[in-house]
């Protein structure tokens, strides 16, 4: 069974370990953002109690970090 995590969580790891910061939050999502090589890399993550496979893949597509990574650094 595939490990899910909270919308929250997924945020503090991406700020902790990927060097994003807080930009925003509109109602339940929150932006993250970060300079990236070519420019501004923004993030939007749902603030759920626990996201979908799908909305997780998503969120870590647009923030251009491996699921694999992701885990890593979630697990520390």
């Amino acid at each position: 069974m595939a490990q899910t995590f909270s919308g929250r969580h997924v945020a503090n790891v991406l700020i902790r370990v990927f060097g994003f910061r807080e930009a925003g939050q509109k109602g339940s999502h929150l932006k993250l953002k970060k300079k990236g090589i070519e420019g501004e890399v923004v993030a939007i993550v749902p603030l759920h109690r626990e996201l979908a496979t799908g909305t997780l893949h998503g969120v870590l597509g647009l923030a251009g970090v491996e699921y694999k990574e992701f885990l890593k650094a979630a697990r520390k």
